[in-house]
Order: C-alpha cells, then structure tokens, then sequence
C-alpha cells in the first residue's frame, strides 16, 4: 500500500480526514461520518507502522519513540497539505490525517456573518473562535488572518502546532512559527513576539494559562489577537478562561478580559440538506458595555439572552444561525433541531 495513493485517494473523495488504524482498513471521514475503505486490506499492527514509519524523517522517529506522540504537517505539491497526528493505541502505531487545501478560504465562502468583517479592523483586543474539534476553527483563523494580510499593512505573526494553511505576503507581511521546530511553546513564542513588533497576532489555541494570560496581555497593549479554544459557546469560553486561573487572580482577569475582548465566534459544521459537503453555523458575541459589564461580574448565564437581544450589534444566536439555515433549505429540520440550545424555544421559532 501506498501512502501518496491514499492521501490522493482522500482529496479525491473530498474527506476532511484519513486514520490509519490497526485491525481495519484505512477509514475516511466524509461529510462528516466515518467510511471504512472497500479498496484496500484491512492493516495488521506491523502494517500500521511500516506505512507511516514510511512518511517520517528520522529525527521525527526518535521524537516519536520518546514521547508516544507526534503532530506535524506534510505536503504533496500540486494536491494539498496534511496536519498529521502519530500516536499509539493498545500498542499499534496509529495517525490521523486532516486534509488542508491549499487554497486559503475566503471569509464570504465560509458562511461567516457580515459582522466579522468589522471586527477583524479592530486596531487591538482579543477575538476568540470557538468550537468542537473538527469544527473548521482553524479555516476561520486562517481566512480572518488572509483578509487583514490582504487589506493591512501590518505585520502578522502566528503560532501553530503544526502550520496548517500557508500564507503569503500581501499588503501585510506574515511570519508563520510552528511550535517544536520554531519554538519550543505556544506560551513562550507569545512571550517573545511581543518583542517582534507584531501588529497582529494569530494563536493556534489557548491550551494553558500561562497562553491565556499572554494572550490577553497582547491584547491589552495594543495587538490585535486572534485565537481559537476547545469551547461550545461564548458563556463557557467566558468561564473556562476566568476558571484557569487561581482564585486569587480571577478578579483581575475579569477585568482584563473585559477590557480587552472584541469578541467569540462560536461555530459548529453541519451535514448540507443536499448531502454536498458541510455548512457552517454560528454564535456571535460582540463585547458591548453590556457584556463587558457581564464579564466582570461573571455572570455569564445572563449572556445567551444579552446575545439574542444585541442584533442591532451583530450579535447571533447558535439557534437564530440554524433557523435561518434551515428556512434557506440548507440544513435539514432533524439536523437544526439536534443543534439548538434551546429545542423547545427553537421549535416555537
């Protein structure tokens, strides 16, 4: 089996995923839902690891006999690019593979609100995207990132773990810093950027405290930080930062992400009606004086009904984004429905 044929194999089925799995075939996610390959054998253990020892250099092998663990990226010129995850699994050497077209997509392509268009032209503050894993959190970074390169003269620096998306110099100039072969950290590349005089800074995710708190600070002094986090909406974005730090610090980071936030892009992709690909659906959050005040005083349950009411802001509920999807014949009733916050409410709709 070869490994370049099955990546291809992939693009060609348009499959966001390709895992190579020990005990089954090779399996492709599809919109959305898992396909076992009738096309190729089913993988022993030895065969797992001879395929995808076969696309690692050497000083990745030692990396990944130390640690159990590998992220990394790869490219095939002319098809696309792959973020690749090496991992063990009951003691099988195992991956997964996340396709990344080469082609940055543009912001009007992924279905994103007017609204985010005016954010990104915010001079400083943090913009959070937000969302499940798979949930194209990283297209929406790199399309947001594209759109200020192409309009600013600005110089943007991002952190990732791996590089997904490759960006050029436009009106702006890019640099693009990949975590373990560029830095040895999202929090200490943070640290040193600042000193790199950056007007935009782009993290690939917030995964500890000493990241949020960085992040937060470039945000404060002016930087525009744009970043991604594992959450499912605004509300919990708010609470999963404030609760990573101590107690004794919680107030103060209230504050501070008060003062610095623009706003959360909530999102999650959903199977089209017409079973041609997914479709993105979307929660707003715009940091108004109203919010602002809601953050500093953590309460955050009060922010679903802040952000149904603050349309005239740009703000969108998760369930105003499906009503629309489904009455433009989109997405499904059954799919919309089985995403809504608030079922019962989102039927009255």
């Amino acid at each position: 089996m070869d490994i370049s044929e099955l990546l291809k194999e992939a693009v060609q089925r348009t499959a966001s995923d390709l895992h190579i799995i020990a005990n089954a075939p090779p399996v492709f996610r599809i919109n959305g839902e898992l396909i076992l390959s009738q096309d190729y054998p089913i993988l022993k253990s030895e065969d797992t690891k001879k395929l995808i020892y076969g696309f690692l250099s050497d000083s990745q092998k030692v990396v990944f006999e130390e640690k159990k663990e590998l992220d990394f990226s790869i490219n095939i010129p002319k098809v696309t690019r792959f973020r690749v995850n090496v991992h063990m699994q009951r003691g099988n050497v195992e991956a997964a593979l996340r396709i990344v077209p080469l082609a940055i997509p543009v912001i009007e392509e992924l279905n994103l609100p007017e609204i985010v268009k005016t954010l990104i032209n915010k001079p400083n503050g943090i913009i959070i995207v937000t969302g499940p894993t798979g949930m194209g959190k990283t297209t929406t970074l790199a399309a947001l990132v594209d759109r200020i390169n192409e309009e600013n003269k600005y110089l943007i620096i991002t952190v990732e773990d791996p590089i997904e998306y490759i960006h050029t110099n436009k009106q702006g100039v890019i640099k693009q810093r990949e975590v373990g072969s560029d830095t040895l950290s999202f929090a200490n590349a943070l640290k040193y950027t600042l000193r790199q005089d950056p007007d935009v800074i782009s993290v690939g995710e917030m995964r500890d405290l000493e990241t949020i708190s960085t992040a937060l600070t470039a945000a404060e002094t002016g930087h525009l930080v744009l970043t991604t986090l594992h959450t499912p909406d605004a509300s919990q974005t708010i609470d999963r930062i404030i609760d990573v730090f101590p107690p004794y610090q919680q107030q103060q980071i209230k504050i501070q992400l008060s003062g610095c936030l623009q706003a959360i892009i909530s999102q999650v992709l959903l199977p089209r009606a017409d079973k041609e690909g997914r479709i993105l659906a979307t929660e707003i959050l715009v940091a108004t004086s109203a919010i602002r005040a809601l953050i500093r005083e953590q309460r955050t349950e009060q922010i679903p009904s802040s952000i149904q009411t603050g349309a005239q802001f740009g703000m969108q509920s998760m369930d105003k984004s499906l009503k629309e999807l489904y009455q433009k014949g989109l997405i499904t009733y059954e799919i919309a429905l089985s995403h809504a916050k608030n079922p019962l409410d989102f039927k009255k709709m």
